[in-house]
C-alpha cells in the first residue's frame, strides 16, 4: 500500500488534534473530490514499518486524541490487507485514543453484509479496530461547508461499537 500523506497534527478529521494517514488508491473517484491525486495506487510512498513506527511514536503525546484514516480509500481490499494488522498495533499501543476512518462506501451495504462488495478476509479485524466511520460517497451537488466532520450531506458519522444496544439491533450508531 502506498500513502499520499501524513498530518501529524489534524484538527479537521475528527474531534481533537489527531494524526491522519492519506492512503493512496480509490475506485469510488467521488467527482468534487478534494484529494483526487489520491485516486491513484501508485501515489505517494509505500507504506512500510518504519512509516508504521513513525505514526505510532506521533500518537504518544498526551494531546493527540487519536487516529484519523482516510484517502483515497482505506477499504479497497488490498488497502484493508495492509490496514488492518496496522490498526491492530494502534489499539494495542493507545487503547484510550479513538481511531476514525473515513470511506465512500455505504458501511452497511459494500462493507458490513457477508456478501458486502467490499468485504475480503481482513475485513472484520478491521473494523473491530475502528470507533467511528464516515461513510458515504461525497456528492457534490450534497456539499455543505456547514457540516462537521463532513463534506456532503448523505455521508453519515457512525460509532460502530456502541456503549448500548441500538433501539434498531443495528450494530452501529449513527451519529449524525
Amino acid at each position: 500500500m502506498n500513502y499520499g500523506n501524513i498530518k501529524k497534527t489534524d484538527i479537521a478529521d475528527g474531534p481533537g488534534v489527531r494524526v491522519s494517514l492519506f492512503v493512496s488508491g480509490c475506485r469510488n473517484k467521488c467527482p468534487g473530490c478534494f484529494n483526487q491525486i489520491t485516486w491513484d495506487f501508485a501515489y505517494g510512498a509505500l507504506f512500510t514499518r518504519e512509516v508504521e513506527d513513525e505514526l505510532l511514536s506521533s500518537l504518544a503525546p498526551a494531546y493527540i486524541a487519536g487516529l484519523t484514516v482516510l484517502g483515497g480509500e482505506p477499504f479497497e481490499e488490498e488497502n484493508q490487507r495492509v490496514l488492518a494488522p496496522f490498526l491492530e498495533r494502534v489499539r494495542t499501543a493507545y487503547p484510550q485514543k479513538t481511531i476514525w476512518c473515513y470511506t465512500g462506501y455505504v458501511y452497511d451495504k459494500d462493507i458490513l453484509p457477508a456478501d458486502g462488495r467490499k468485504r475480503c478476509e481482513v475485513t472484520d479485524r478491521m473494523i473491530s479496530c475502528i470507533d467511528v466511520l464516515v461513510d458515504g460517497p461525497f456528492m457534490l451537488e450534497k456539499r455543505d461547508l456547514t457540516l462537521q466532520f463532513r463534506g456532503s450531506s448523505n455521508q453519515r458519522i457512525l460509532e460502530l461499537h456502541p456503549a448500548e444496544p441500538t433501539a434498531d439491533g443495528k450494530p452501529f450508531r449513527v451519529m449524525s
